[in-house]
């Protein structure tokens, strides 16, 4: 089934635009874009995309439990969802992240369309059983509600029997144009150059566990370019099942901070801070996403190493401020 017409949830978010921007670039301008704008500055993200309607998604989910709009469609990314990793409404995060992503997949399946969702790598909780896509779901234990409302679904998506026909991803630590809307889920790419510019300094958190330095806790980031582009080759290529999307790279924030000074022209300034009580037992050191699974798939576009992708976010965000 060629990728026609194109349904994308979460369309105004970080990876929502990149993905409508890489259909563009592909020639797709038939695109739903779904999201809740608000109050907040995300629209800005669609200026400059084409596609060919928007719907805010109570309006889209009403339609859909209609039976009325799914069926007009070849393909469906579906990123809507609650993404703060320190929202505390577990109600709010099972409407918003599960009971959503069943009611849209389910449609999906009855009219034969395409259906790609995002799960999380906070599914893995602290890595006690390590970041490998293709084992056994069961015994992870997300450190935090938002984690555990993308297992639910994995877990009910896997008793279903849906993962035979839809895609899953598990999305590492993604950053890139795109996030200014984010607030305090904003990259510490993002938060970094406003603090560098404005301070001339960069803060991260303080190691609480001796067998990690301060700033050398471990994360796989991933370029929010590359996930795009998994994202399109997964469900194009039909490719069912879970799926990490990083790179397989683990560094440290320390690198990330390296990076960015470099992308900036500074001299490095790095400030170690306390940790909220709140965020400590939830904390994951250590992040790496096992990416054989992906590569079996033919996957060959490569990944932006970190210094790369910095600079060239950089050079994006300075123009946005011309």
């Amino acid at each position: 089934m060629s990728m026609k017409r194109v349904i994308v949830t979460g369309g105004a978010g970080l990876i929502g635009s990149n993905i409508v921007r890489l259909l563009n670039e592909k020639g797709i301008s038939e695109i739903l874009v779904v999201d809740h704008l608000g109050t907040s500055s995300k629209w800005k993200n669609l200026r400059n995309l084409e596609y060919s309607d928007y719907l805010e998604k109570e309006e889209f989910l009403e339609k859909v439990q209609k039976g009325k709009i799914v069926k007009d469609y070849t393909h469906i990314f579906h990123l809507g969802a609650c993404s703060s990793t320190t929202e505390t409404d577990a109600s709010y995060l099972i409407r918003n992240n599960f009971e959503y992503t069943k009611i849209l997949a389910e449609e999906s399946l009855r009219k034969k369309v395409k259906f790609l969702y995002a799960s999380s790598a906070a599914t893995y909780g602290d890595g006690k059983f390590g970041y490998d896509d293709q084992s056994d779901i069961h015994p992870l234990k997300p450190l935090n509600m938002y984690g555990y409302s993308k297992h639910l679904f994995d877990l009910y998506a896997q008793r279903k029997g849906f993962l035979d026909k839809i895609t899953g991803v598990k999305y590492f630590n993604i950053f890139g144009f795109g996030e200014a809307h984010k607030e305090d889920m904003r990259s510490v790419v993002l938060k970094g150059y406003e603090q560098i510019l404005s301070e001339g300094k960069l803060k991260l958190f303080k190691s609480y566990r001796p067998d990690y330095k301060d700033g050398e806790q471990k994360r796989d980031f991933l370029y929010v370019k590359d996930a795009a582009k998994i994202s399109l080759h997964l469900l194009k290529k039909n490719k069912f099942g879970l799926y990490n999307v990083g790179r397989g790279v683990a560094e440290t924030w320390n690198d990330l901070a390296g990076a960015l000074f470099s992308a900036l022209g500074k001299p490095e300034n790095i400030e170690y801070m306390e940790m909220p009580e709140t965020l400590k037992a939830k904390y994951q050191y250590y992040t790496k996403a096992e990416t054989a699974r992906l590569l079996e798939t033919g996957y060959q576009e490569g990944f932006t190493d970190l210094k790369t992708a910095i600079a060239d976010y950089v050079s994006l965000l300075r123009k946005e401020e011309e």
